[in-house]
């Protein structure tokens, strides 16, 4: 008698899984927390759509390639701001779907205040919140 092999999730049954493990963020909420110095929003998209959409002032940016070394505050790569564990971090993509993939690695990195923006930068852009388009580089 053979076994039943399960078979590993799509991504969209894997995004379901990941998001019901931490509570996501609203743009609205976002920029509060950020502004109020609750939360560290990190931005991971890549440097054409950075370049096209324009950027969210004061957040962090991270390319996705990078964001367990920056951010792991143990790690000897991390990024300045990266200053605990019970740091509160929002991580934004495009659209909000690679963000929450981010967002879990973050988890297992012991960051459990680590969420991701609903809707991406798109949903902060549509719903008015700052946008610039001047970057610092990134040390």
């Amino acid at each position: 008698m053979s076994a039943v092999r399960e078979q590993p999730p799509g991504i969209d049954e894997l995004l379901e899984r990941v998001r019901a493990d931490y509570e996501r963020i609203e743009a609205g909420a976002a920029y509060e927390a950020a502004r109020d110095g609750d939360a560290l929003l990190v931005d991971i998209r890549y440097a054409a759509l950075r370049d096209r959409d324009g950027l969210i002032p004061g957040a962090l940016v991270v390319e996705r390639n990078e964001l367990e070394w920056r951010l792991d505050p143990r790690g000897s790569h991390r990024a300045p701001e990266a200053t605990g564990h019970d740091l509160r971090v929002v991580v934004i993509c495009n659209e909000g779907y690679a963000s929450s993939l981010a967002a879990a690695s973050l988890h297992r990195l012991g960051l459990r205040r680590a969420t991701d923006l609903v809707g991406g930068f798109q949903a902060w852009k549509a719903a008015g919140l700052p946008v610039t388009f001047s970057q610092t580089p990134c040390p």
